[in-house]
């Protein structure tokens, strides 16, 4: 896998059924457009892939809404960068080179 993905253990938390039962309910569900609504009107172009609304593992499609690549990059990519930030703030501070 590239990018985020390598190492990621994410799909193997995802439900047996994603492919065949809950992706293809919740893209058709949705009109096979993106429900990205941020500021403004819902996005609705062509959706092709499946997000959780809230992150973590509740596969509920109450929890899950179609997107269009681009706002799931989007979407992605903040989960990601807020994650890392809260794994920085747990380290302690680094002592500057010129002090130690």
């Amino acid at each position: 896998m590239s990018g985020g993905w390598e190492g990621s253990t994410r799909r193997d938390e995802l439900p047996p059924n994603w492919q065949s039962e809950l992706r293809p309910f919740v893209l058709q569900r949705d009109g096979y457009r993106c429900r990205w609504h941020e500021d403004g009107p819902t996005c609705g172009h062509h959706a092709n892939q499946v997000d959780h609304i809230e992150p973590g593992n509740d596969h509920r499609p109450e929890n899950l809404q179609a997107l269009c690549a681009y706002h799931h990059k989007i979407k992605t990519s903040r989960e990601g960068n807020a994650a890392r930030w809260r794994e920085t703030a747990r380290r302690p501070p680094e002592r500057h080179p010129g002090l130690i």
